[in-house]
Protein backbone atom coordinates (compact mmCIF):
# COMPACT_ATOMS: atom_id res chain seq x y z
CA UNK A 1 0.00 0.00 0.00
CA UNK A 2 1.64 3.30 -1.09
CA UNK A 3 0.52 5.83 2.09
CA UNK A 4 -0.45 9.65 0.15
CA UNK A 5 1.83 12.44 1.89
CA UNK A 6 0.16 14.79 4.24
CA UNK A 7 0.80 18.23 4.04
CA UNK A 8 3.01 19.23 6.97
CA UNK A 9 0.19 20.67 10.17
CA UNK A 10 -0.70 24.14 10.22
CA UNK A 11 1.32 26.29 12.81
CA UNK A 12 -0.83 28.73 14.79
CA UNK A 13 0.59 31.99 15.67
CA UNK A 14 2.44 32.86 19.13
CA UNK A 15 0.67 34.20 21.48
CA UNK A 16 1.20 37.88 22.34
CA UNK A 17 2.36 37.97 26.24
CA UNK A 18 -0.29 39.83 28.12
CA UNK A 19 0.74 43.43 29.44
CA UNK A 20 0.53 43.61 33.20
CA UNK A 21 0.52 47.14 34.31
CA UNK A 22 2.90 48.05 37.05
CA UNK A 23 -0.26 50.09 38.64
CA UNK A 24 -3.99 49.57 38.69
CA UNK A 25 -5.52 52.82 36.66
CA UNK A 26 -7.28 55.21 38.78
CA UNK A 27 -11.11 55.40 37.91
CA UNK A 28 -12.88 58.19 37.12
CA UNK A 29 -15.47 58.21 40.27
CA UNK A 30 -14.97 57.24 43.74
CA UNK A 31 -17.11 53.76 44.52
CA UNK A 32 -17.04 53.62 47.72
CA UNK A 33 -17.67 57.62 48.74
CA UNK A 34 -20.82 58.16 46.39
CA UNK A 35 -21.44 61.82 45.92
CA UNK A 36 -25.10 62.64 47.86
CA UNK A 37 -26.77 64.43 45.44
CA UNK A 38 -26.20 61.65 42.64
CA UNK A 39 -27.13 58.72 45.07
CA UNK A 40 -30.91 60.92 46.37
CA UNK A 41 -31.23 60.77 42.52
CA UNK A 42 -30.93 57.20 42.20
CA UNK A 43 -33.58 54.55 42.46
CA UNK A 44 -34.79 53.63 45.71
CA UNK A 45 -33.33 50.10 45.25
CA UNK A 46 -30.06 51.01 43.10
CA UNK A 47 -28.41 53.25 45.67
CA UNK A 48 -25.58 51.74 47.84
CA UNK A 49 -27.88 51.38 50.89
CA UNK A 50 -31.54 50.92 49.66
CA UNK A 51 -33.89 53.82 51.05
CA UNK A 52 -37.78 54.35 50.75
CA UNK A 53 -38.40 57.93 48.97
CA UNK A 54 -41.47 58.09 51.11
CA UNK A 55 -41.64 59.26 54.73
CA UNK A 56 -44.29 60.48 57.46
CA UNK A 57 -44.43 64.09 58.07
CA UNK A 58 -46.24 66.55 60.93
CA UNK A 59 -48.11 69.11 58.49
CA UNK A 60 -49.61 72.11 60.82
CA UNK A 61 -53.16 73.94 59.66
CA UNK A 62 -52.20 77.52 58.96
CA UNK A 63 -55.68 78.38 60.37
CA UNK A 64 -55.92 76.47 63.66
CA UNK A 65 -52.68 75.50 63.97
CA UNK A 66 -53.20 72.13 64.76
CA UNK A 67 -50.77 69.12 63.60
CA UNK A 68 -51.87 66.45 61.71
CA UNK A 69 -49.79 63.47 60.34
CA UNK A 70 -49.63 62.92 56.91
CA UNK A 71 -48.27 60.02 54.55
CA UNK A 72 -45.75 62.12 51.69
CA UNK A 73 -47.36 60.10 49.01
CA UNK A 74 -51.20 60.57 50.56
CA UNK A 75 -53.34 59.67 47.43
CA UNK A 76 -56.29 61.21 49.26
CA UNK A 77 -57.46 64.25 50.11
CA UNK A 78 -56.27 64.86 53.70
CA UNK A 79 -58.25 67.61 55.95
CA UNK A 80 -57.91 69.06 59.42
CA UNK A 81 -59.59 67.50 61.89
CA UNK A 82 -61.08 70.56 63.98
CA UNK A 83 -61.78 72.89 60.84
CA UNK A 84 -61.75 70.80 57.76
CA UNK A 85 -59.27 72.67 55.83
CA UNK A 86 -57.42 70.64 53.13
CA UNK A 87 -53.86 70.07 53.92
CA UNK A 88 -52.47 68.30 51.31
CA UNK A 89 -53.71 67.11 47.77
CA UNK A 90 -52.71 64.19 45.92
CA UNK A 91 -50.58 64.17 42.76
CA UNK A 92 -49.36 61.16 40.77
CA UNK A 93 -46.39 61.16 43.85
CA UNK A 94 -45.57 63.12 46.22
CA UNK A 95 -48.97 65.15 47.85
CA UNK A 96 -49.10 68.56 47.33
CA UNK A 97 -49.66 70.83 50.18
CA UNK A 98 -51.94 73.48 50.79
CA UNK A 99 -50.51 76.96 50.41
CA UNK A 100 -49.30 78.47 54.11
CA UNK A 101 -48.86 74.92 55.38
CA UNK A 102 -46.15 74.17 57.14
CA UNK A 103 -44.43 70.61 57.61
CA UNK A 104 -41.56 68.57 59.17
CA UNK A 105 -40.80 65.23 58.59
CA UNK A 106 -41.36 62.67 61.19
CA UNK A 107 -38.06 61.21 63.15
CA UNK A 108 -38.30 57.30 63.29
Amino acid sequence: LAQASLPPPARLPARTPRRVSPRPEAMDIDLLNPDAREERAKHKLKRMIQSPNSFFMDVKCPGCLQITTVYSHAQTVVLCGNCNVMLCQPTGGLARLTEGCSFRRKVE
